[in-house]
């Protein structure tokens, strides 16, 4: 059994009205239409739910879906609980710097809620970079806090950046198109329509 340490998701363990779950559940979703061809990332898979949703979900259009994660118990985990022929799950650090030579290049990336344990961000974000093929979507998500540098609630994460420093991550980055999304519960919208008053979460659409 995977530890539970109330900061991963592990759906078999979770009430189908816990919001964490909810939460991880729609960004997935809400990832889907992006994903129309070819290899799919998903960086930090976790216990790989999510991974599979993408195989099961998209496996007439897609060639594969790997699930990169650092630690060796959740990809157990995952590779038991969540097989599928099309989707695989790798041991691997995110900041490395033989991703590209080890995994090749994707149509699309996600990475939800995996910023925000990262020290070395600089590293993690050229990585999705150079991992995503041109015309390719990469699709990220983290929750908002007081800042790069300040205290953050959860002792799992390096830091938690503002909405402004969310919106400025990639722009040393040559992107095509940058989208931003807000997220709340499953709700999942553009910041420009927005209808509630706070959102602690935040999703960027990128196309390389």
């Amino acid at each position: 059994m995977l530890e539970d340490t109330g900061e991963r998701v592990i759906p078999e363990n979770m009430s189908i009205t816990n919001e964490l779950l909810i939460e991880h559940i729609a960004r997935y979703h809400f990832a889907l239409p992006f994903i129309t061809e070819g290899r799919v990332l998903d960086m930090a898979s976790g216990s790989g739910f999510g991974t599979h949703i993408i195989a099961k979900k998209k496996k007439k259009v897609i060639e594969e879906v790997i699930g990169l994660d650092i630690d060796p118990d959740a990809l157990a985990y995952a590779k038991k609980t969540y097989y599928h022929p099309k989707s695989s799950f790798h041991c691997a650090d995110l900041t490395g710097d033989t991703l590209v030579d080890r995994f090749g290049s994707f149509n699309t990336i996600v990475s939800f809620e995996t910023y925000e344990h990262i020290a070395n961000e600089s590293a993690f974000l050229t990585n999705a970079y150079n991992l995503l093929k041109p015309g390719g979507h990469l699709i990220l998500s983290t929750p908002f806090g007081a800042g790069r540098g300040e205290p953050c609630g959860s002792p799992f994460h390096v830091h938690q950046i503002t909405p402004d420093e969310f919106k400025a991550l990639f722009r040393d980055f040559n992107y095509q198109q940058i989208d931003y999304f807000l997220q709340r519960g499953a709700l999942i919208q553009r910041d420009d329509d927005q209808v509630l008053d706070h959102y602690p979460l935040g999703i960027l659409v990128l196309k390389k």
